[in-house]
């Protein structure tokens, strides 16, 4: 009953949200509670489920919110200005070069294995240079979350953790296995990067749009040059510098840095508090509707996971293969990592699927953490994609794209990259 209800919540979910029918909220915060009445949980057992589920969410809505309104002010100061026009003068028309860039900046933003803090570096920083060389932002977002996805196989990345610790072994351990892997990851970003800046380029030239060239009239009139602080540049750069390794260091919790942070430049900057009120209320349209989607995604996460469908759903699934397939389990059920994270999340994908699947492929001499590294790659890469994953709504509010968008744009890029590393993997020998 429970992996019944649970399967239909998925594909009626699916089904509103691609054909427009229903906000992605709406679905994430009726849906699951209709399901779970239906299965017999009382009120009370709801009330328990949403509140350990939006208790997961809410330090990510609280620095969705805080984030956005500190980059659109030091946009409004004119922080990124040089650093926009310096780029697009340095690649020309090099649409490719720019998606390059990209891609190294977020690997190297996601060493410290958070998602959050590699979009709040890469997105931010590259968005104003998309823009104003007409690149589609979604193309943004693919490259972000295929370098998190391939970066976070790191020790320190939190699905790695998970899997180690089911698996009961070294997290460290179960990454240097999987090191040749990751770069062959990382190599092949650098090869959809260049495959994609080919693409933008000749959309671009069927468009008759040309890359780095805009009429300054437009530019002129959508920018209030009254807000731009010239003389605050270098203290708002050193501000900003300093807040990122606040972030990488961890000195104060990631929702916390920006809430100081954006209360002092925003005093800095604009010290008139009715000047000040204003520049809240004009970023806040930018938030709210993905901060209210985010905390209903939080009831759907608590809800699908506390009433048990996730798992049962799982179990069908796995039940339902052919006996003769099992011994190649974990091999699919690492191919089709990403759809499945997309839906599970991590943790019933390492806590609880994970450990059905070893038991199915012992019996064949498969170890633990093999299934382990197999079931890394595919729900890792496709991650940032997933809408029961807080990060995703940070990253697509950043890059001011729908979650439809998102998905239909990256799930099947990111889907074929997590496969084509599986298929390196095996002929390697790394699972």
């Amino acid at each position: 009953m429970l992996a019944l209800v649970g399967f239909l919540i998925i594909i009626v979910m699916m089904l509103l949200i691609f054909r427009s029918k229903a906000l992605p909220a709406f679905c994430f915060a009726v849906l699951p509670i209709i399901g779970a009445l239906i299965c017999g949980f009382s009120l009370a057992d709801i009330s328990e489920f949403i509140g350990k589920g939006v208790g997961s969410t809410w330090q990510t809505a609280i620095l969705f919110i805080f984030s956005v309104t500190y980059f659109g002010i030091m946009n409004d100061a004119g922080l990124f200005d040089k650093l926009v026009d310096g780029l697009v003068k340095k690649a020309g028309k090099n649409i490719t070069l720019i998606l390059i860039f990209t891609s190294i900046i977020a690997m190297i933003g996601h060493i410290d294995g958070a998602a959050a803090t590699t979009y709040l570096i890469t997105i931010p920083t590259m968005l104003p240079i998309y823009k104003k060389m007409h690149i589609r932002p979604t193309v943004l977002l693919l490259l972000c979350g295929a370098a998190t996805g391939i970066m976070n196989l790191v020790p320190w990345g939190g699905p790695t953790i998970r899997a180690a610790t089911t698996a009961n072994v070294d997290a460290t351990e179960l990454w240097i296995k999987m090191i040749p892997m990751q770069i062959f990851g990382l190599v092949s970003l650098i090869g959809i990067a260049i495959y994609l800046g080919i693409v933008e380029t000749k959309r671009l030239a069927k468009l008759g749009l040309v890359a780095a060239e805009t009429e300054e009239a437009d530019e002129e009139k959508s920018v209030d040059l009254s807000l731009k602080r010239p003389k605050l540049l270098w203290f708002n750069l050193i501000f900003t510098i300093v807040l990122i390794i606040a972030l990488v260091q961890k000195w104060l919790p990631t929702y916390a840095v920006f809430m100081v942070g954006t209360i002092i430049v925003l005093a800095v900057n604009y010290p008139d508090p009715q000047l000040q009120q204003k520049r809240i209320q004009a970023h806040a349209p930018s938030s709210i509707m993905l901060t209210v989607t985010l905390l209903c995604a939080g009831i759907f996460l608590g809800v699908m996971t506390q009433t048990g469908m996730v798992l049962e759903m799982s179990k069908v699934l796995i039940s339902a293969l052919p006996v003769g397939l099992q011994r190649y389990l974990h091999y699919i059920v690492g191919a089709l990592g990403a759809p499945l994270g997309m839906v599970l999340g991590p943790d019933p994908y390492y806590y609880g699927i994970m450990p059905i699947i070893g038991q199915i492929v012992e019996p064949f001499g498969v170890t633990l953490d093999t299934v382990g590294r197999a079931m890394l790659i595919g729900e890792n890469v496709g991650l940032s994609v997933s809408p029961v994953v807080p990060p995703t709504f940070l990253a697509i509010g950043l890059a001011g794209v729908d979650l439809k968008e998102h998905i239909k744009f990256s799930f099947l890029p990111l889907w074929a990259l997590s496969v084509v590393m599986m298929l390196f993997a095996i002929i390697v020998g790394i699972i």
